[in-house]
């Protein structure tokens, strides 16, 4: 287990391995998730979860919306911090997978938390990260991180010149283009009969564009947003399906927005999105 730089972004990251030499490996109930039902990266693990059916394998406890500790944290996830980096740099944040056997955290590195419940963990469910699939699921990774959600979130910054939002649009519409295109004659993005890791992931931007950064965006820019048929249909389509929809609380990520900010005309929360 090692600590990034707190100068990024601290995170603890233990890996489970494949056997006892590894001190982490797969033993059914030994560890639980610590997840948080307004945060965007403990929504794309819950699915992951669900799909895996590893809810007898792989304990989850649901913290509640709005942190209740110091500088953003949750207080229940204080004694796992404290036993594991008495020093640690950031706050008691979710998501968090812990051991049991040892009370201490294993990782809060949502990348390798999502590898190891696929890959260690295994379950009744679809294979989310089919051989051969890595590249196309990194790279639609990168499109929702960068292309989608970072320049939604500069385009909805009061304080965003409008040289700057415009370029940060314009990047975020070709995105919504080019998944809007390769959507058609698809049920899920990668073109198989299954869901993938690169459903989960988009599924969640799509969330995330629709009830936090939308409601920031100018009025054209907004209802643009909603001119992508095939997208939003897939994305409602995905939210009817017990292991995706099970887990999206509005009202949770409206009461998280609202601990944190006032809450102006168009906020999130104040209006019908795409997703409800």
């Amino acid at each position: 287990m090692s600590l990034t730089s707190p100068a990024v972004e601290s995170s603890i990251r233990g890996r489970i391995g494949c056997d006892a030499r590894s001190g982490h490996y797969a033993v059914p109930r030994r560890y639980r998730l610590y997840l948080a039902p307004a945060c965007p990266t403990c929504l794309e693990i819950a699915v992951t979860h669900s799909l895996l059916d590893l809810g007898d394998t792989l304990p989850v406890t649901l913290l509640p919306a709005v942190p209740d500790a110091p500088g953003g944290g949750y207080a229940a996830l204080l004694p796992l911090y404290e036993a594991t980096s008495h020093h640690y740099p950031g706050p008691a944040a979710a998501p968090v997978l812990s051991d049991g056997w040892t009370g201490r955290i294993v990782s809060t590195y949502v990348p390798d938390i999502l590898h190891d419940l696929s890959v260690r963990f295994g379950g009744a469910g679809p294979e989310l990260r089919p051989r051969g699939s890595e590249d196309e699921i990194g790279a639609l990774a990168l499109l929702c991180a960068r292309d989608i959600s970072g320049n939604a979130e500069i385009a909805g910054r009061p304080a965003t010149g409008p040289e700057a939002g415009d370029r940060a649009l314009h990047t975020l519409f070709a995105a919504l283009d080019d998944l809007e295109q390769r959507l058609e004659g698809r049920q899920f993005v990668l073109g198989g009969a299954a869901p993938t890791a690169a459903d989960v992931q988009l599924w969640v931007t799509l969330v995330q564009l629709d009830t936090v950064h939308r409601p920031h965006l100018d009025t054209v820019a907004a209802r643009c947003v909603s001119h992508y048929p095939r997208l939003w249909d897939y994305a409602r389509r995905l939210a009817a399906l017990p292991a995706f929809g099970a887990h999206l609380d509005l009202a949770a990520v409206a009461a998280k927005y609202h601990a944190r900010c006032p809450c102006p005309a168009g906020s999130p929360g104040t209006g019908k999105g795409q997703l409800g």
